[in-house]
């Protein structure tokens, strides 16, 4: 750790450059985790280095994602628990990017704050190592801004970026999807990371009690039900990729069904979604209660129980569940793919 380094004049206007070098030495041991085999540089230095391994590869194409964590945040701070908002972040960008079939190699964060308490900060990139190790991907690099007077001190902003690769011939784009395939549900753990500004208004989380056991919750408390972590669904994808002719994939984000199914759905087809067949988690239900939201806009909104959406040819559709859950999914039909008469993409009934 730099002991040379410390300016009074800026330690005076709110910034500690020592508690920067601490939350680095903490965070050593969760970034250890994650390090793969194409890691070539040590935390700390100006850039992190990555080689790329393309052996096998045609014609190897790089896929980028960046994402946040949101105003879901303000339950960490609320519960004053850090740890987990980190995978969150992770999720939010690797389970885009494996859309297109990209397998994630690389993961920077980017955390600005008030103050910089280096145990907080290390729960934190705990989070995003413990993200990354669940995707494969290497932590090899990031930054914490010290902002005193533009976030207050016990708050943060969290964002993340990666990069994935791969072959150019494999990437899932949507072009030999048929009426007839089947589409699949992997579940969601929760809300995941996305309408959290209609969440607190929900739930007035300001005010709410949040450690109190709900029967509802099936005896969870509410913040602990809401900072469920995003599951992340990389090495089931790839396992699946491995062995079936997937057509699209569609990650539930904001926007739910409605903006995120159709985005990997070509011109000319439809995906009729059966909303009987959805397995909706209870958070779901009580947020619709409390909030006395219509269904319509809770399908629009939230994964309503549906992290992530594949399209498979009906053919394969058995074999596509059985390797699913052969890597921890508990994967079910939830639709098909039909000719599109009125030239919308989605049908929900």
């Amino acid at each position: 750790m730099n002991t040379q380094s410390r300016s009074d004049a800026y330690a005076a206007a709110g910034v500690d450059i020592t508690a920067g070098y601490k939350a680095v030495e903490l965070m050593k041991q969760h970034i250890a985790r994650t390090l793969t085999p194409g890691v070539c540089s040590d935390v700390g230095g100006f850039g992190g280095l990555f080689e790329l391994d393309v052996t096998g590869m045609k014609r190897p194409v790089l896929v980028s994602g960046t994402d946040g964590v949101g105003t879901k945040l303000r339950l960490a701070f609320l519960m004053d628990k850090h740890d987990t908002v980190g995978i969150d972040c992770v999720a939010m960008c690797v389970n885009d990017i494996i859309c297109c079939g990209a397998k994630p190699l690389f993961f920077l964060d980017y955390i600005a704050c008030g103050k910089n308490v280096p145990e907080r900060i290390a729960d934190i990139v705990k989070g995003v190592a413990d993200g990354c190790v669940q995707a494969g991907a290497a932590l090899i690099g990031g930054e914490t801004a010290e902002m005193p007077g533009f976030y207050p001190e016990d708050e943060y902003d969290l964002a993340g970026y990666c990069t994935g690769v791969v072959d150019k011939e494999k990437i899932i784009d949507n072009k030999n999807m048929r009426a007839g395939d089947v589409v699949i549900a992997l579940p969601s753990s929760g809300v995941h990371s996305n309408g959290f500004s209609l969440v607190r208004k929900v739930f007035d989380v300001e005010h709410a009690v949040l450690k109190a056991p709900m029967a509802q919750l099936g005896g969870k408390c509410l913040g602990e039900t809401l900072l469920t972590p995003t599951k992340i669904y990389v090495k089931p994808i790839l396992a699946l990729l491995e062995k079936v002719a997937v057509r699209g994939i569609s990650h539930i984000t904001g926007g739910g069904f409605y903006e995120n199914i159709p985005r990997s759905i070509p011109d000319g087809l439809c995906a009729r979604i059966d909303k009987s067949s959805v397995r909706v988690l209870p958070i779901f239900d009580l947020i619709a209660k409390t909030g006395h939201i219509t269904e319509r806009d809770m399908f629009n909104t939230f994964n309503m129980g549906v992290g992530m959406s594949v399209v498979v040819p009906a053919d394969q559709a058995e074999e596509a569940l059985a390797i699913l859950k052969e890597n921890g999914e508990d994967a079910y039909v939830i639709g098909e793919i039909v000719v599109s008469e009125s030239g919308e993409k989605i049908d929900l009934r």
